[in-house]
């Protein structure tokens, strides 16, 4: 294959199938709402899947590959600026909704740890932000080497957290669980075994070659102002795996946990 059109044309199929899914699914949660103690929670896992499923969507239809600053489209809303900047607010969104629902976990059985860890997520994936921005506005890799680190690690401590909220579980708590844990696990796997890696490669090749990094305010002109389109496969073909991954099952993740209700069983503060 020489061509990614067709690849970035699945993209877009995929992200209008996510919008499809997330009006269908926030009907059905009208149709069947919750009692009233537990509804302001899935209204609000269902503004912060909104951000995340309409971020994912904009990226999709113009991708952009941040550090070399190539993209599909050839147009200012393709930029490295505007696509990190919508980036942002949806990887937010998404941190958001992980640290939400395990702090309804967290206080309905006491666990002081998973407590704790709710409330540290969102700032540690603000941390990861910043050093993604550090990364493509410098075009220094090491920026993103941190910055997966982070995600992995928060991944790897949340997966950690709900393996101690197990015991506390019912029957029906444990599905949701099982699932949660799992996808954490394969998420943290991809990240310090493919992800990390392959950014820690790119950085230490831009080393041995001698390339020249931009200074922030320099990045903030060049990330706003020049990009090139290529739809050639070469340019895209490291990207294709976690692009396509992360517009189709991490937003489908997202909307699924609007509707996830963990009926756990009350506990003592236990550390």
């Amino acid at each position: 294959m020489t061509d990614a059109t067709d690849w970035w044309h699945l993209l877009c199929v995929i992200a209008g199938l996510n919008l499809v899914a997330w009006t269908v699914s926030t009907a059905w949660l009208h149709r069947n709402r919750p009692d009233g103690t537990t509804w302001p929670h899935q209204r609000l896992q269902l503004l912060l899947s909104a951000l995340y499923v309409l971020g994912c969507g904009y990226r999709s239809f113009l991708p952009v590959f941040d550090v070399p600053r190539v993209v599909m489209v050839d147009s200012f809303a393709s930029s490295v600026l505007v696509g990190r900047a919508v980036a942002t607010l949806a990887e937010l969104s998404f941190a958001a909704q992980w640290a939400l629902l395990l702090r309804g976990a967290a206080l309905a059985t006491g666990h002081r740890r998973s407590l704790w860890m709710s409330h540290a997520i969102v700032p540690l994936i603000a941390l990861a932000e910043f050093n993604s921005w550090y990364a493509v506005l410098t075009t220094r890799n090491i920026g993103h080497v941190v910055e997966e680190t982070l995600w992995g690690t928060v991944a790897l401590l949340s997966v950690l957290c709900l393996l101690g909220l197990w015991p506390r579980a019912t029957g029906r708590a444990r599905r949701w669980l099982a699932l949660a844990i799992a996808a954490g696990a394969a998420y943290t796997a991809y990240m310090f075994l493919v992800d990390v890696p392959m950014y820690w490669d790119r950085w230490v090749a831009d080393q041995a070659a001698g390339r020249p990094y931009a200074t922030l305010a320099a990045g903030i002109a060049d990330a706003g102002n020049r990009w090139t389109v290529s739809h050639d496969w070469a340019h895209w073909r490291s990207e294709v795996v976690w692009m396509t991954l992360y517009f189709s099952v991490a937003v489908w993740i997202s909307i699924g946990l609007a509707h996830v209700r963990l009926p756990l069983q009350g506990h003592a503060p236990a550390p």
